[in-house]
């Protein structure tokens, strides 16, 4: 499958559809461990390229209605139907049936039960495996390499004998009823299993296939084969092409189970779409000139545009972009709660009160910006700010005030602080800049130093490797390096991954309160909105006042200072992830129309 050969990027049209030969894509990165599924339980690779073209889940958001009027609306995918039990325990998934992999392996309940229970392997026999929340009993559950050797030996098509009656078996939280049934019982009443679903651990791909094909490895080193020989799914296009760090070549799967859905079922569901295009390519480019070059030759259909190029576009009539108006999408600093000085309350408050946030959207986001209050964002309804606070404000004397209370008036006293970001984020570094010079406006100084991608992001994992690591995570730091998107359509993700002790990754102030993880455990534990938005207003008005981030914006173009741009005298419709680029930057290229 890997190959030196650069595939051909003229892009011949049919006159009479305008639909070209080759789709071509130019998206900026190469993702994060390759095309390897096995670290979605990681939360990478990032950008995802493979999703819902190649990787399905079993239930989604319709990204019409989540996109247009910004609302969730559950569609079934790999689904036809699920059921949630009266006390909100149990979620009982109906499968559709005569699905295959690309590479003909039938697509069933056994195969999602062997992959959920990967998730729990992968992740170390870890409770916490779903996304970090504490949501089954695994008591009885023992799985490990062995377990895996038998049920390769006895397929996941017909499984039989103790693999079958271990599927089936009651006693663990996931089991199956007959192949087309999958059940999830949770130990406490839980509200949003299929956002968590519709995320990275929901995406589907053929467990027989890639124990065939040396297994999963171990929990420490998962196998690199995959890296690029990508594991089949049932999505509407397979890998035929991958050149490392290059390029990667999809046609269309000639076996896709959706070729036959009629317009009425995509317009429930625009993801399922086979696509117009035989031959797709999306190639890796940092170079924003190269990326802007390819687009305005026409030797892309749709890059990405970013910075000073999106400037050129944006107000072009010719070129149409994507964004959205309400979006979960957030660029934030973390302020490092865990060594000195920022570990004082008083510094932190006047920190985020000495930002002028309307100057960084102005001359770092295009205006393209709105203010919000972590953790969680407008995208979820009751669950964001439940204690009716109003974002951190630019109060200059308030800033002062409180750098008198911390223990540094007019700064004195006080060292410099260290402000990392990630190297050649153009966005970032004009974020910082201005956040360097508000805080030198009250006596504040910080050192900005650019860290490249890997060194930077080295440092960091889950909560308590981030405590391990505090002192060399600096006093300043953007979330994610420059922006956030959530791994799952939930309100659960943000605060978990924020704000509580049990984060597997995005916990970068290194937060930690008693009150606020009692709060945010009720999301996992209780099927009572009226309930979890109470707890939610307790551990608000904490974090609030214990300032662990200063909340920039709510980012509406898809790179924040840029987007995905495209001809619309070529195309005509395109949808993106829904879970708001946290999976993958690129267009689900089966669904562009074209014009």
């Amino acid at each position: 499958m890997t190959t030196s050969t650069v595939p051909e990027t003229t892009v011949a049209t049919t006159a009479a559809a305008k639909i070209p030969d080759t789709l071509v894509i130019d998206d900026t990165s190469w993702p994060v461990r390759n095309l390897n599924a096995l670290y979605e339980i990681q939360y990478v690779p990032w950008p995802w390229w493979l999703e819902h073209t190649v990787y399905q889940t079993l239930v989604v958001p319709n990204v019409k209605t989540e996109f247009q009027e910004g609302k969730l609306v559950w569609a079934p995918e790999l689904a036809t139907d699920w059921t949630v039990s009266p006390d909100g325990t149990t979620y009982t998934y109906n499968l559709r049936q005569g699905v295959t992999f690309s590479d003909g392996n039938p697509f069933n309940s056994y195969q999602v039960w062997t992959q959920m229970y990967l998730w729990y392997y992968l992740a170390g026999n870890a409770t916490t495996f779903m996304s970090g929340l504490e949501l089954f009993d695994v008591s009885n559950v023992k799985i490990g390499p062995a377990t895996f050797d038998l049920i390769k030996a006895s397929g996941l098509a017909k499984p039989t004998g103790g693999v079958l009656a271990m599927m089936e078996d009651k006693t663990w939280p996931i089991y199956t009823n007959g192949p087309y049934q999958i059940i999830f019982h949770m130990k406490a009443p839980f509200l949003h299993l299929n956002g968590l679903l519709a995320g990275f651990l929901g995406l589907l791909f053929d467990c027989q296939w890639a124990m065939e094909h040396g297994g999963f490895g171990t929990p420490a080193q998962f196998n690199s084969y995959f890296d690029d020989h990508p594991i089949p799914g049932t999505g509407p296009y397979v890998v035929t092409e991958v050149q490392m760090n290059s390029y990667v070549k999809f046609q269309q799967n000639p076996t896709y189970w959706g070729k036959s859905l009629t317009a009425s079922d995509l317009a429930v569901n625009p993801l399922l779409n086979p696509g117009q295009v035989k031959t797709v390519v999306i190639y890796a480019k940092t170079d924003d000139i190269a990326r802007y070059t390819d687009l305005t030759t026409g030797a892309a259909q749709l890059s990405a545009v970013k910075a000073t190029n999106f400037k050129l576009v944006m107000n072009d009539p010719k070129y149409d972009y994507f964004a959205v108006q309400s979006t979960a999408q957030i660029t934030a600093v973390a302020i490092n709660t865990k060594i000195a000085p920022t570990d004082n309350v008083n510094l932190r408050q006047a920190i985020v009160h000495a930002i002028n946030y309307q100057d960084i959207w102005d001359k770092a986001y295009f205006g393209q910006a709105a203010a919000f209050l972590g953790p969680e964002t407008p995208n979820y309804g009751a669950y964001y700010d439940p204690g009716n606070y109003p974002p951190y404000d630019y109060n200059v004397t308030m800033a002062k005030d409180y750098l008198a209370k911390a223990g540094y008036p007019d700064g004195k006293g006080l060292q410099t602080l260290a402000f990392r970001i990630v190297a050649g984020c153009s966005f970032c570094k004009v974020a910082a800049e201005i956040v360097q010079s508000n805080l030198a406006d009250i006596g504040i100084k910080s050192e900005i130093t650019e860290v490249e991608g890997g060194t930077y992001w080295g440092p960091y994992g889950n909560y308590q490797t981030n405590l391990q690591n505090a002192a060399q995570l600096g006093h300043l730091s953007f979330l994610g390096g420059m922006m956030w998107a959530p791994s799952a359509i939930s309100p659960t993700d943000y605060w978990t991954s924020f704000v509580s002790t049990k984060s597997l990754w995005g916990n970068w102030a290194v937060y930690s309160n008693d009150k606020v993880d009692k709060a945010v455990a009720t999301l996992a534990s209780s099927g009572n909105p009226d309930e979890i938005v109470s707890a939610l207003k307790v551990a608000q008005e904490q974090i609030y006042k214990d300032a662990p981030y200063a909340w920039i914006a709510g980012c509406r173009l898809w790179y924040v200072d840029g987007s995905f741009v495209w001809d619309k005298s070529v195309i005509k419709e395109v949808w993106f992830d829904p879970a708001y680029n946290g999976i993958n930057t690129a267009p689900l290229f089966n669904t562009v129309v074209f014009a």
